[in-house]
């Protein structure tokens, strides 16, 4: 039952809904300021009348008589006083400076006797100079508990005793005038909350339609169409910027995603490319092996042609090995042994190398003077190598044509650009994009029939971009390819 009563409590309390709490807060607030506000006119209200009934009251009092100041006075011929004709609610005394008080009730019909207060507050107005401000007013209660609103006239005359003269008038009605103003007040202000509690409904409902449509957007994502985006133009500029800032992060999402999706399927991709190279030669060793147990291993000339194929396949396997842990460590966070190096004496350094590469096919160098980068020798060196014998397989052994030239490049001559260009099959328009994957194969000129395990292209591209530059390939099919390889160069 606890547990129930709390959670109908927090119900009641605390209601879910953004449009519920929006309008008990604003409705709150009002409320707030209604109050506020008839508390302010209460206060300002009730001063105001009682100034302006302390002014009509100044005005009253000069106009008595001062015959009615004797004791004697104010009597007609016949012995009978003359009454003042004031309101039944309103009276007349005289104070004095001896301390004596006259109530003048007989001569003013009053209904109820003049208030009295202390000597030490009429001796105190009778110090105050006889003109004062109008309006000037002082609250007395009388013996019965009614309050009183007294205004003050000092008839002090040069050489006379001075008195004081009092007019008094029950605050009674003129406080059910407030009062009635204030209900008034409070009738309008209650029915202007139920107005707005009708007019701000459909309105904060409208208003919390860009919401809404957020929230359905929302609903529908997930991470197969993380192409949905919140309507960024709905009209008002919070929820604007929050569907701009939901969207960024979307897109974010949807390229992670994206990017995720690639890595898993060339993973995937590579697992398989992997396996089917490790597989071949595994299975040509595992064929010759079997024919060797079958007896071939009895004849000499079988035995050493099968050892020699088996060490040819061995050695590609090292090879393949090799070159996946090569990438492995670029891909992660390579060891670079960094240091200045003239990239045309390196060059020239490995052209005996290159010609024996080459065979019969015709090389020609075309090298700059001085251009200097801050390299590691080896990386470039495997560069070089993985881009000539790459051109060696697709050139004609006869014919074949090979360029290597460095020269510097970009707007400032910033950049040392070594480009090797062939005059072999070339490559198609479809297949450049993908040339530097690792595994890939274009059907028409990366057979398996020119060797190699199509993992040297991009081991130069992994060892291109830790140094900071990068590899492009141009090609015209039938005509050959070209590749470039730019780096940065150091400042002399």
């Amino acid at each position: 039952m606890t547990a129930r009563t709390r959670r109908l409590t927090g119900r009641f309390h605390a209601p879910r809904s953004l449009r519920k709490q929006l309008l008990a807060a604003s409705l709150l607030i009002l409320s707030g300021l209604l109050i506020l506000i008839g508390t302010l006119q209460y206060v300002l209200m009730r001063n105001f009348i009682y100034s302006n009934r302390a002014e009509a009251m100044e005005t009253q009092i000069r106009s008595v008589p001062y015959e009615i100041f004797n004791s004697t006075g104010s009597r007609r011929p016949g012995g009978d006083r003359r009454p003042l004709l004031l309101d039944a609610h309103t009276t007349l005394a005289i104070y004095s400076q001896d301390g004596s008080f006259r109530d003048l009730q007989d001569e003013t019909l009053s209904a109820s006797p003049a208030p009295r207060m202390s000597s030490e507050a009429y001796n105190r107005l009778l110090m105050l100079p006889p003109d004062k401000r109008g309006g000037d007013y002082q609250l007395i209660t009388a013996g019965d508990g009614s309050e009183h609103l007294a205004v003050f006239m000092n008839l002090g005359r040069p050489g006379a005793a001075r008195m004081l003269l009092q007019m008094t008038v029950e605050t009674g009605p003129l406080r059910d005038v407030i009062l009635q103003q204030l209900l008034i007040f409070g009738a309008l202000s209650v029915a202007a909350l139920l107005a707005g509690l009708l007019l701000y409904l459909p309105a904060l409902r409208k208003t919390l339609v860009p919401l809404s449509n957020m929230g359905r957007s929302a609903q529908i994502i997930d991470a197969g169409n993380l192409n949905v985006r919140f309507p960024e133009e709905q009209g008002q500029l919070e929820i604007d910027q929050l569907a701009q800032s939901f969207n960024g992060m979307l897109e974010r999402l949807e390229i992670s995603f994206k990017n995720e999706r690639e890595a898993k399927e060339q993973m995937r991709r590579f697992a398989a490319d992997a396996s089917h190279e490790l597989r071949t030669p595994l299975t040509s060793i595992y064929g010759f092996l079997e024919v060797l147990l079958r007896g071939a291993a009895d004849n000499r000339e079988q035995l050493y042609s099968a050892l020699n194929s088996m060490h040819g396949e061995a050695k590609r396997i090292n090879k393949l090995v090799e070159d996946l842990l090569l990438l492995a460590r670029m891909d992660g966070a390579p060891r670079l042994r960094v240091k200045q190096v003239l990239l045309g004496e390196l060059i020239d350094d490995m052209q005996p190398q290159l010609q024996v590469l080459a065979g019969e096919r015709q090389v020609v160098f075309d090298l700059a003077c001085g251009i200097r980068c801050l390299v590691d020798p080896d990386q470039i060196r495997q560069v070089l190598l993985n881009l000539f014998h790459n051109a060696v397989q697709h050139t004609d052994a006869a014919k074949g044509i090979i360029h290597i030239s460095l020269h510097a490049g970009g707007e400032l001559g910033e950049l040392a650009e070594l480009t090797v260009k062939d005059n072999g099959s070339g490559i198609s328009a479809e297949h450049i994009p993908y040339v530097f994957d690792r595994f890939y194969r274009s059907d028409s000129s990366r057979t398996r029939k020119y060797g190699g395990s199509g993992l040297g292209l991009s081991i130069t591209r992994s060892i291109a971009e830790a140094h900071q530059g990068e590899v492009t390939v141009s090609s015209t099919p039938g005509e050959g390819a070209a590749f470039k390889v730019s780096l940065p160069c150091s400042p002399d």
